[in-house]
């Protein structure tokens, strides 16, 4: 078994009335995990970083810019029984404005603004939800034991 780290997470959201509020993508049918919601996530390509993926993805997948973006404390995983390899994804946080327009890729079909609690009753895994609540609490509690460390773009 190996363990690799070729994926990235990128959690959008805007801020309104002093809530957050998480775009979730609904997977097209001819896509792995047809008709699943999830927040943007790619593969790098080869001699990109992250952090570069993650960018891209999000312009790929909504045509959405960044107006902040951080890199969250916390990674996700997963086993792939197939390919037998466990994956770690580092997981960003991106705030855009209010008002932003999106315009899905052929990747998606749908999309929803939502709540972080109804983002996270649709999210399919459990460190995406837990991705969600590390960003609540780091935008709107600003906890000190979190230390999110922004990306200039």
């Amino acid at each position: 078994m190996n363990i690799i780290s070729n994926l990235i997470e990128a959690h959008i959201f805007r801020e309104r009335n002093g809530k957050l509020e998480f775009l979730l993508l609904k997977r097209s049918p001819v896509q792995y995990y047809p008709n699943l919601w999830q927040m943007v996530s790619g593969k790098l390509k080869e001699n990109e970083t992250a952090y570069n993926a993650a960018l891209r993805e999000i312009k790929e997948e909504t045509s959405l810019i960044p107006e902040k973006f951080w890199v969250a404390p916390t990674v996700n995983s997963f086993y792939s029984p197939d390919k037998d390899y466990i994956c770690l994804l580092p997981v960003f946080a991106a705030k855009v404005k209010v008002d932003s327009e999106v315009k899905l890729s052929s990747e998606h079909t749908e999309y929803k603004w939502l709540s972080s609690e109804d983002a996270k009753n649709i999210l399919a895994w459990d460190g995406q939800r837990r991705s969600v609540d590390v960003i609540v609490d780091y935008v709107l509690k600003r906890n000190s034991f979190l230390n999110f460390i922004e990306i200039k773009n």
